[in-house]
């Protein structure tokens, strides 16, 4: 095993410590998780989460659905399965990382899951509405999802001009932005700004950061008023 020597991976500044990238949504009632992460398990600890309504699922890259078996601990229980929502894209990478959850003979403790196949269009979980938004994660569909005045979008390096519509008038939005090289299917730290800058959302949050990018106290300092990096347990109330 090689140490790892960069800044980020060495710094004391916690908010160097990043975890991959996932988001929980609440309501008075309904809490929703965007992606399972291989840290899921940890983050649902570490935020004291007692209660999840459902799952839903950007695209089925490893980093974003490796922590779904993780979710039997809510289905024990709340004494149901969990519900996950995602593209049909999505869904089968679900059923590929977790078969036995698929199987006809079920074997005892498995996870319960209920996939749940969307679209674009609109759809309501418990009392959050939710509204897909179609974004390129190089060749591959992903989705974002917007609440409210919220958007929330992971893997991406391109927006269509009809999705970018859909998060226009947005109060806060948190957007990919992996280093300052160029990279095949995310956006950079400055087509990140400039997005934000053109879609005119007046907050923004950076996520699903690369140590490449550098040191966060350093590169937050010189971002232009209103965009800052996110950081792990970072709260947003919209």
């Amino acid at each position: 095993m090689v140490a790892c020597e960069c800044e980020v991976c060495t710094s004391e500044n916690p908010n160097d410590a990043r975890l991959r990238s996932s988001i929980m949504v609440q309501s008075s009632t309904t809490t929703l998780v965007i992606d399972a992460t291989p840290d899921f398990r940890y983050q649902m600890l570490r935020e004291k989460v007692k209660h999840l309504d459902a799952l839903l699922v950007t695209h089925p890259h490893k980093d974003h659905i490796a922590g779904i078996d993780d979710t039997r601990p809510f289905q024990f229980f709340s004494h149901k399965p969990t519900e996950i929502y995602g593209n049909k894209m999505s869904l089968d990478g679900v059923a590929k990382e977790i078969p036995y959850s698929f199987q006809q003979l079920k074997y005892p403790g498995i996870p319960k899951i209920n996939l749940n196949e969307i679209t674009l269009a609109s759809f309501i979980v418990g009392d959050i509405p939710v509204t897909p938004i179609l974004v390129w994660h190089y060749k591959m569909p992903v989705y974002g999802f917007r609440f409210g005045n919220f958007t929330y979008i992971t893997d991406a390096n391109n927006i269509d001009a009809s999705e970018k519509e859909k998060i226009k008038g947005s109060e806060v939005l948190v957007l990919n932005a992996l280093r300052n090289e160029p990279h095949i299917s995310h956006f950079t730290l400055q087509e990140a700004v400039d997005l934000v800058k053109e879609l005119g959302v007046p907050k923004a949050y950076f996520t699903h950061i690369s140590h490449q990018l550098g040191l966060h106290e350093i590169v937050n300092a010189e971002l232009p008023r209103g965009i800052s990096l996110a950081y792990d347990g970072l709260k947003i109330e919209v």
